[in-house]
C-alpha cells in the first residue's frame, strides 16, 4: 500500500479554492489539476509499505492539539522560473508543525523515515512533469504554468484569501495511480483535541 497522512478542508474551504481553480485552470491546460475531492495538505508521506495494521496503532497513540490553518495566497515550487507545483499557502498556529514532528517520532520505530526537509504546510492544486516539489539539478524553464504566473501577476496586489479552518481531525490515506490521475482513499481518522 502506498501511504501517506494528511489533513482535510472543511467544505466552504473547498468550495472557494474550486472556484478559484475553476477561474483559472484555462491558464495552465498542459498540468495536471488535483480533484477537489482530493485536496488535502500532507503531513507525512509514508510511500510504499504493509505496515498499515502497525502505522494506524502508532497513529492512534498520538496526543496533539488541534490547529488553526489559514488558506492564502498561491505559488509555485521549487521555484518561480521552474515551477512543477502549483500550490495554495497555509498559514497555521505551532501545533500544525507539531503534530508533523510527533508524526516523525512515533512512525520512525517502524523504520519509516524522518523527513529530512522543513515541514512546509502547503496546499497542491496542479502538477506538471514529475511534480516533484525538490530543484532537481535537470531543472530548467517550465513554460507549462507561465500563462498562469502572468494572470495571477495581475492580481499580485491582493493574493486570494480561502478562509480558516480548525483541524479537528488527521487522516490515514491510501494514494493509488490511475489513468486519469491519483486517487486517494481515507483509510481511517484520528481525532485531534
Amino acid at each position: 500500500m502506498r501511504l501517506f497522512i494528511a489533513i482535510d478542508l472543511d467544505d466552504a474551504i473547498r468550495q472557494r479554492i474550486l472556484r478559484f481553480m475553476d477561474g483559472v485552470r484555462e491558464f495552465a491546460p498542459g498540468v495536471r489539476w488535483l480533484s477537489p475531492a482530493f485536496l488535502h495538505i500532507t503531513l507525512k508521506f509514508i510511500g510504499q509499505t504493509e505496515q498499515f495494521e502497525a502505522i494506524q496503532e502508532k497513529l492512534g497513540q498520538i496526543q496533539a492539539v488541534r490547529s488553526q490553518i489559514s488558506f492564502r495566497g498561491t505559488g509555485f515550487f521549487p521555484t518561480p522560473r521552474s515551477p512543477r507545483v502549483f500550490w495554495v499557502g497555509v498559514e497555521a498556529d505551532e501545533h500544525l508543525a507539531q503534530l508533523a514532528r510527533r508524526l516523525d517520532e512515533v512512525l520512525l520505530p517502524l523504520g519509516i523515515e524522518k523527513e529530512d526537509r522543513a515541514f512546509t504546510p502547503h496546499l497542491t492544486l496542479a502538477r506538471s512533469g514529475s511534480g516533484a516539489p525538490r530543484r532537481q539539478s535537470s531543472d530548467g524553464p517550465n513554460k507549462k504554468f507561465q500563462r498562469l504566473q502572468q494572470q495571477l501577476a495581475k492580481i499580485a496586489p491582493s493574493p486570494p484569501e480561502f478562509g480558516t479552518m480548525t483541524a479537528r481531525q488527521f487522516f490515514l490515506y491510501q494514494s493509488k495511480t490511475a489513468p486519469s490521475g491519483a486517487v486517494y482513499t481515507r483509510l481511517a481518522g484520528f481525532e485531534l483535541q
